[in-house]
């Protein structure tokens, strides 16, 4: 079938279907009996195919719809397809386009998702149409998919982990325990537990100087110094690294302090500078016969200093 063919059959079902008129029709007619009975066609809307992805835009037809559901809350959209041809991978292409539009509906400012119904409209030469349009058919296990993504995912929840179930958890350990507890405990009273982590699982040394900044700088550490003492005392693999990473600590504290006191000079220059114009100012219109009153508010200075200014110029 030719591109200028497929183009007319797409011109005509986007004439039809964009009359909500025929597209309430056709969605009475064609949604399942479980799905239709939940909308309210009268609340029936066409809404913007801008939602589609750059990649899937020349493969989709944007024919979309917003409905009601007749509890009066949320929304149901509806999305179909147009194709003249079989395509083995459709269903998948169809659930791309029902997250697109979820998004959409998110970016719109609404905090839940809405159920959108992929329907496919068929008229190809191949009869019946001889793909699934269930998606999970699309993999190569569908059951392996089913048991994935029709339930919860997988979660990790570390928080709620007790310490010694995930100081059983092997190289992982040092991660899980130093992030559990990084902001809400002082990491120096985890210097045996770490330890003996490193001593049992070694890690490469990248992974532990990676650890040790990490705990450092984002962690509550009371006394730096004394943590990376513990940790070099009780594992020898790692001493010289330990000593590394206390050196190069001490160096950045060392530039550290000398940019706050550049910082600070800077300040106080300049804050110096400033009141030293205005007591220029506040002598020139002194020597203009200013009053007191205008000029503290016009200068900012103390009445101290302007008494000093008063009694110097007379």
């Amino acid at each position: 079938m030719t591109t200028s063919s497929l183009s007319q059959h797409d011109s005509l079902f986007k004439k039809f279907l964009g009359d909500i008129a025929v597209a309430r029709d056709f969605l009475e007619i064609h949604l399942p009996p479980h799905l239709r009975e939940r909308c309210d066609f009268s609340t029936l809307a066409m809404e913007s195919g801008s939602f589609i992805e750059d990649d899937l835009r020349t493969q989709c037809s944007d024919m979309l719809y917003s409905v009601q559901t007749n509890a009066g809350k949320g929304y149901i959209y509806t999305l179909i397809e147009h194709q003249s041809r079989p395509e083995k991978l459709m269903a998948f292409r169809l659930l791309r386009y029902s997250v697109a539009a979820m998004q959409r509906h998110l970016e719109q400012g609404n905090e839940t998702l809405p159920v959108v119904i992929p329907l496919l409209f068929y008229h190809g030469t191949t009869s019946p149409y001889p793909y699934s349009t269930q998606w999970l058919d699309c993999f190569a296990d569908p059951e392996l998919a089913e048991s994935v993504y029709t339930q919860a995912f997988p979660l990790v929840d570390i928080t709620a982990m007790p310490d010694d179930e995930i100081l059983t958890h092997r190289r992982v350990a040092l991660l899980e325990l130093v992030q559990k507890h990084i902001r809400t405990r002082d990491m120096l009273e985890l210097v045996n537990e770490l330890a003996g982590l490193l001593e049992q699982w070694a890690v490469p040394k990248e992974q532990f100087r990676g650890l040790m900044y990490y705990i450092l700088e984002r962690g509550n550490t009371s006394n730096a110094e004394q943590f990376l003492q513990g940790i070099a005392t009780k594992t020898t693999d790692y001493r010289e690294d330990v000593m590394t990473i206390a050196e190069q600590l001490e160096a950045k504290g060392e530039q550290r302090g000398i940019e706050k006191g550049m910082l600070l000079g800077r300040q106080e220059g300049r804050q110096e500078g400033e009141h030293s114009a205005s007591l220029k100012i506040a002598r020139q219109l002194l020597a203009d016969g200013v009053g007191k009153s205008a000029i503290k508010r016009y200068t900012g200075l103390s009445d101290d200093e302007l008494a000093s200014l008063f009694n110097d110029g007379h």
